[in-house]
């Protein structure tokens, strides 16, 4: 099977991206800058020459919903649906020596391997040290299947990095298992990679990770061994950092970091990462991400926790109604505290329900927003109305104790469970027949005259039945209404009209 390998290819990518979305410097960039120019930015950024000689760096890629979407052929408003549609249509994985596999281009070991050869910036002025954003695979061996995830290396020295494996995961679990046995894990670093990939890599799935990276990829995937162990990795990567996780255990004092939620977490104790290779592209593209500040939606992770949060949210909350339309996680609060959800009741108590199944899906989810159709859960300022006129606090708020939380979370003040609430938005739901009173409909300017309708008088039209103001308008062909004002008081002062309940003229 032919693999093309520049399809998927992170400079591919960033090519398809108009000046709106990438933000080019030609000249050079101190790297102390770097993480100055990319807080809180709009667009990605390329820089040729960072700290004045190169490679070549990229950051803000993912920051954007819309870029994300663009990755998938997607709008913003269907990324999700695209997602699960992927996720349900399997990929081949195809092998591909290393003579033929574009991140195998290059390949350093020994001491011409050197994290401080390549553009890495600090990002916050609280950071331990400069690191890396990454996408780890390494492989369980009780299944043989490829793990991967996202992680942040801190550079220590040039051949040596801290990785935070703290928080649980299934990449900390496998650790602990290598650590216990004093055996040290290999593992390899893909730096520089096609956003799908980073959507894959925040995925939590008991499943082959590659097959997962290959779905959602909608194309095969070309993966090649690596160099010094015999992990596969993306042959159309940038960059691969192979090494392994130091057997000693959680030792070494790593942190502070900017955080995913905003605020800065602390010194940890973490294994060491030891590398043994760097393989890359001629041409290869160092890739940054960004992470926490005031403008988490301008930031990287936020926008892939997002996703993450927004795919195992649909498939929980569709299996408690009947008929989801939509569901946003909020890159605002971190992509994971806050939760909406647009869905067309069928039978009373689906909108709790969809608030029970959200907060149980994942720890993170801490607030769920239920609205009905109408309001475009994308729209801060829809949201806001339906909050403020559809919403009653004794009646609308769900609340649930004691419930899993993020240890992140600083609102926790160090206790192990936290509260969460569930807004329920909707409006009441109607009896089959029943009509939406006045007071529940929302105004919309008057509709448009069908072309061609036929002309009556004032008279004739009201004699068909009652009428609002604008269905007599349209009916008698007026473009202005003032006319009918007039009309309407003489046949007023002349007794031959009143009004219905809701407000309609009709002829008595």
């Amino acid at each position: 099977m032919t693999i093309d390998l520049e399809r998927f290819r992170l400079r591919s990518y960033l090519q398809g991206l108009g000046e709106d979305h990438l933000k080019q410097h030609a000249g050079a960039v101190d790297l102390y800058d770097i993480g100055g120019i990319l807080e809180g930015a709009v667009p990605a950024h390329h820089f040729a020459l960072p700290g004045g000689s190169g490679p070549d760096l990229v950051g803000n890629v993912m920051a954007n919903r819309e870029r994300v979407a663009r990755a998938f052929d997607a709008s913003p408003g269907q990324l999700v649906t695209e997602v699960l549609k992927r996720l349900r249509k399997p990929q081949p994985i195809v092998t591909v020596p290393g003579s033929e596999a574009p991140v195998q281009q290059v390949v350093l070991q020994g001491d011409e391997a050197d994290l401080t050869k390549l553009p890495v910036h600090l990002q916050h002025e609280l950071d331990g040290a400069p690191y890396i954003g990454a996408i780890d695979f390494t492989r369980d061996p009780s299944t043989g299947w490829t793990n991967i995830g996202v992680r942040r290396l801190m550079l220590r020295g040039r051949r040596t990095a801290g990785v935070d494996l703290v928080a649980p995961s299934d990449l900390r679990a496998l650790y602990l298992g290598h650590a216990k046995r004093k055996e040290p894990m290999p593992v390899a670093f893909v730096v520089g990679a096609h956003p799908i990939d980073y959507v894959a890599a925040t995925m939590r799935m008991p499943v082959d990770e590659l097959e997962l990276l290959s779905s959602l990829r909608g194309a095969p995937l070309g993966v090649v061994k690596c160099i010094t162990n015999d992990l596969l990795v993306p042959a159309d990567a940038e960059y691969v950092l192979e090494g392994y996780f130091d057997p000693h255990g959680h030792v070494e004092p790593e942190g502070p970091y900017g955080e995913f939620l905003g605020y800065y977490g602390g010194v940890k104790r973490n294994p060491l990462f030891r590398l043994t290779a760097i393989t890359h592209r001629r041409d290869p593209l160092f890739q940054t991400l960004s992470i926490s500040g005031r403008t988490m939606d301008r930031t990287d992770t936020a926008q892939l926790c997002a996703l993450r949060t927004e795919v195992t949210a649909w498939q929980s909350i569709q299996l408690a109604v009947r008929e989801l339309k939509a569901v946003y996680a909020s890159a605002a609060s971190g992509g994971m505290f806050n939760l909406r959800v647009a869905l067309q009741q069928r039978v009373p108590g689906e909108a709790r329900n969809a608030i029970a199944a959200a907060f149980s899906c994942q720890a993170n989810i801490k607030h769920v927003f239920v609205v009905d159709p109408d309001i475009d859960i994308f729209s801060d300022t829809e949201m806001e109305w339906a909050l403020a006129t559809r919403f009653q606090a004794n009646r609308d708020l769900v609340t649930m104790d004691g419930m899993r939380a993020m240890p992140l979370d600083p609102s926790l003040e160090g206790e192990r469970t936290g509260s969460k609430l569930g807004f329920d938005l909707t409006l009441p739901l109607l009896a089959p027949g029943e009509q939406r009173s006045m007071e529940h409909t929302v105004p919309t300017p008057p509709f448009p005259a069908t072309p061609g309708a036929a002309v009556v008088s004032p008279a004739e039209a009201l004699g068909q039945g009652p009428k609002t103001f604008a269905e007599l308008m349209r009916a008698v062909g007026s473009r202005d209404g003032r006319e009918l004002v007039c009309w309407l008081e003489t046949q007023d002062q002349a007794g031959r009209l009143d009004r219905d309940e809701a407000g309609r003229w009709r002829l008595k």
